[in-house]
């Protein structure tokens, strides 16, 4: 089974920059930037656990599979 890839939006309009995110990401894909913004610099690290999505009280994030890309084999 190939392992699944992930991308994590973060909505700055809405993100008031509390740093929940990024203090309850298990693999700190989400980590601190400037002025306490949540910044991701590699999405590749992101397991979809959505613990960031879920405890985001402004709704800012949004974890979204990326699907495979045309013309991979299946196995």
């Amino acid at each position: 089974m190939a392992k699944k890839h992930f991308r994590v939006d973060i909505n700055y309009n809405w993100c008031k920059s509390c740093g929940i995110c990024y203090n309850v990401c298990p693999t700190k894909t989400i980590v601190q930037g400037e002025m306490k913004r949540p910044k991701v610099e590699d999405h590749s690290k992101c397991i979809g656990c959505l613990m960031c999505e879920n405890l985001c009280p402004d709704f800012a994030i949004n974890i979204v599979e990326i699907s495979e890309k045309v013309g991979e084999k299946n196995g």
